[in-house]
């Protein structure tokens, strides 16, 4: 069963974007002259997203896009059934790259595009890759400036309306984790999406700040 929620984004000429919920992990979907998806979700979350797309009156194969914001199995689970339907390139940071002994993994054969942070992708008016690590090595988020948008994956956590760092038990360094949350809250921000839960889209920038001033050292 999915859940199936528009991005409120403003302006004068703006993509749609839909956050797409299966089995608590969110996957976006940009509609554009083509398709991009952030996330793959759990194994098995691939005929959602078909059937999502369908709906549009889109097809699975304009995918040209998908980029992983890191390699654990909620969240790239449904590459290889995607990569079974489409001819999407691939992009993930490079340092989350590897082997998951029996678990779905993001594989070096399967990554077309190996990021390392500061790459600026044609979506979103431009959508900026920010090296964000602490949850994985190779944690990235995406930020659109022109709609005021950040995409953080696992990098930050929602509870409730706030924001608090991301869990220590799942998460490779929250030292990292920090400094991430700083570069973070340099940004002008109006939304922030994630990589369980809604969109928070109230006071982004003072509790993303808040939330950098309660963990300094």
């Amino acid at each position: 069963m999915s859940f199936i929620s528009k991005i409120p984004l403003s302006g004068e000429s703006i993509p749609d974007i839909y956050q797409i919920t299966v089995r608590g992990a969110n996957m976006l979907l940009v509609v554009e002259e083509e398709l991009t998806l952030i996330d793959t979700g759990h194994r098995g979350s691939a005929r959602e997203i078909v059937e999502f797309i369908r709906q549009l009156g889109r097809k699975p194969e304009e995918i040209s896009l998908i980029i992983l914001t890191h390699n654990h199995i909620d969240h790239v689970g449904g590459l290889a059934e995607l990569k079974q339907m489409t001819q999407a390139r691939v992009a993930i940071h490079k340092t989350d790259i590897g082997e998951r002994k029996n678990l779905p993994s993001a594989k070096a054969e399967d990554i077309d595009i190996r990021l390392a942070g500061g790459e600026v992708f044609d979506l979103l008016g431009g959508l900026e890759i920010i090296h964000t690590p602490g949850h994985t090595p190779g944690s990235i988020s995406l930020f659109s400036s022109q709609n005021k948008l950040l995409i953080v994956g696992d990098a930050v956590r929602k509870r409730r309306d706030n924001l608090d760092l991301p869990f220590r038990t799942s998460s490779f360094d929250l030292t990292q984790a920090v400094d991430s949350i700083r570069k973070m809250s340099r940004l002008d921000l109006d939304i922030l999406c994630f990589g369980h839960g809604l969109p928070l889209t109230g006071d982004v920038k003072a509790k993303i700040q808040d939330l950098a001033e309660r963990n300094r050292d």
